[in-house]
């Protein structure tokens, strides 16, 4: 984001579009690897819980609670509707005010959430890396 941040906003909005687009028209390996991220994380953990005791196994719940209620359930709920609905506008028939009321509607809720998103699977990955150096 902070390279397109200095873009006019129809250039923004544009750009943000055909990244999107990109990753949708995609969506069959992007949506393999999100949601393998899911379902990778929930087995090892479940295949490991047994194994660990005391603060190692308090830091791999807590790491998937975490990753499932801060990483995810935000993409889920707020940036992805958010990209939708940006996909769905059609910027040729907004006027100068338009676009500029688009871009506030999308772009700090999006990138608020994305940065909560990049800090919450930080420090998940962190706590898993933790939990794996217990072993």
């Amino acid at each position: 984001m902070p390279g397109i941040h200095t873009l006019s906003d129809r250039d923004f909005l544009s750009a943000f579009k055909v990244m999107d687009r990109i990753i949708q028209n995609s969506a069959p390996l992007f949506v393999l690897v999100w949601a393998g991220a899911i379902v990778l994380l929930l087995a090892a953990a479940f295949m490991n819980i047994g194994a660990l005791d005391g603060m190692p196994k308090l830091l791999l719940i807590a790491a998937v609670v975490a990753y499932l209620l801060g990483f995810q359930l935000p993409t889920f709920v707020v940036n992805v509707p958010l990209n939708n609905a940006l996909q769905a506008a059609n910027l040729d028939a907004l006027d100068a005010g338009g676009l500029g009321q688009a871009r506030t509607a999308f772009e700090p809720r999006w990138v608020f959430w994305n940065t909560f998103r990049t800090i919450v699977g930080t420090l998940t990955t962190l706590a898993l890396l933790v939990v794996i150096s217990s072993f």
